[in-house]
């Protein structure tokens, strides 16, 4: 019997999806969405199907890297 309870970390996956578009799928100008949707799996990803591709111990908007993606 399926849960009727929302996904609490959907809304973030769905505005990685929207950023990936928009951004024509580089993944280093969708770095604040991963980021949001990173903290909110590191409070649910039990719960949440959603998580399931992030890495939970990977800070997504580390400067240095943030800094070589910029710049390439």
């Amino acid at each position: 019997m399926p849960s009727s309870k929302k996904d609490p970390c959907k809304k973030f996956a769905c505005r990685i999806q929207s950023c990936l578009e928009k951004h024509k799928y580089q993944e280093s100008r969708c770095l604040e969405e991963l980021e949001d949707m990173r903290q909110c799996c590191l409070k649910w990803h039990k719960e949440s199907l959603c998580c399931s591709g992030i890495i939970l111990d990977k800070d997504y908007l580390d400067r240095s890297e943030n800094l070589k993606a910029k710049s390439q």
